[in-house]
């Protein structure tokens, strides 16, 4: 898997390898950025596809290819 920029993750398409609550396709919806300047980004908010149910899930577990997988598949 190419490695993952957090800065180029708004708005890029996932699909969880086990859904989650009968959800699949997720959509990153905002990159949530540090109080103090110069912090690195540790979370990222998705969106489900189809019910637009939003959960906040730390940016680095998209790297885990038993839980997601990079576009919609």
């Amino acid at each position: 898997m190419n490695e993952l920029q957090p800065g180029k993750l708004l708005l890029s398409k996932w699909t969880a390898a086990i859904p989650v609550a009968k959800q699949k396709h997720f959509l990153v919806c905002e990159v949530i950025l540090p109080e103090t300047i110069g912090g690195k980004i540790e979370w990222v908010e998705i969106e489900a596809v189809y019910t637009k149910a939003r959960q906040r899930i730390d940016w680095r577990e998209l790297r885990d290819e038993t839980r997601w997988r990079q576009g919609w598949v």
